[in-house]
């Protein structure tokens, strides 16, 4: 697994969730998750499934573009 990925992943995460205003777990809550998987994403120790990733961008209302648009 590409740990640089998936950090990046979850640090995109953290600033979409946080832009809405939402918990972990409220967020958890709306895409059928736990929390602590989350956190998990968050900190890139985890990576999520395409149907996960799918989830977060509707829950969070976001593109699937707009949702991988990390920083350089």
């Amino acid at each position: 697994m590409n740990t640089k990925i998936c950090e990046r992943f979850g640090k995109r995460l953290k600033e979409l969730r946080e832009d809405k205003n939402y918990t972990q777990d409220e967020l958890a809550s709306i895409v059928n998750v736990h929390q602590t998987y989350i956190g998990k994403l968050e900190t890139g120790k985890s990576n999520p499934s395409l149907l996960l990733i799918y989830k977060l961008t509707k829950a969070l209302d976001v593109t699937l573009y707009k949702f991988f648009e990390f920083e350089k």
